[in-house]
């Protein structure tokens, strides 16, 4: 399931940039966090990942917000796979999110994430999860970013990826 494009006229939306990890363990599932929001967005699946703090760099937000909703400081960034503007509502506001998406790996597959409740609590994740390819390629959820399935399989066949 995915939301429409933005509107042409949400260049008038207060703007949020954010970093967000496409991280993938050794059989090449994807970390997915779930969120229960309210509408417009409601019950959905999102890569780690949030707003900059000022003075940050996109990676720098990327590995930071990862720690902070994994508990691993030890995930190295591989690069950039995508950047795309969305509109979602952050508190309370309707925002255009500017994001970047970064490939990350983990050497241990299906890694547990332990010692973050509070944060989750206090960040509205609701539970996490690794995802394969074909579950993606199943699922009615909706996830983020729109097309995150293709865009693994271009990650897994390119040889920088």
């Amino acid at each position: 399931m995915e939301l429409p494009d933005p509107p042409p006229d949400s260049d008038s939306l207060p703007r949020r940039n954010a970093a967000r990890v496409l991280l993938l363990d050794p059989l090449d599932r994807v970390l997915l966090m779930r969120y229960d929001d309210p509408p417009p967005e409601g019950r959905h699946w999102s890569t780690p990942g949030g707003g900059l703090n000022p003075g940050e760099t996109f990676p720098e937000a990327a590995l930071r917000e990862l720690a902070e909703e994994t508990g691993w400081a030890d995930i190295a960034l591989a690069g950039m796979v995508l950047e795309q503007t969305r509109l979602l509502t952050h508190g309370s506001v309707r925002t255009r999110q500017f994001e970047r998406l970064y490939l990350a790996r983990t050497d241990t597959p299906g890694r547990e994430i332990r010692g973050v409740a509070a944060m989750h609590a206090a960040d509205g994740i609701a539970a996490w999860r690794w995802w394969s390819l074909a579950e993606l390629d199943a699922t009615d959820e909706l996830i983020f970013p729109a097309g995150i399935a293709a865009l693994i399989r271009k990650v897994l066949n390119d040889p920088a990826g």
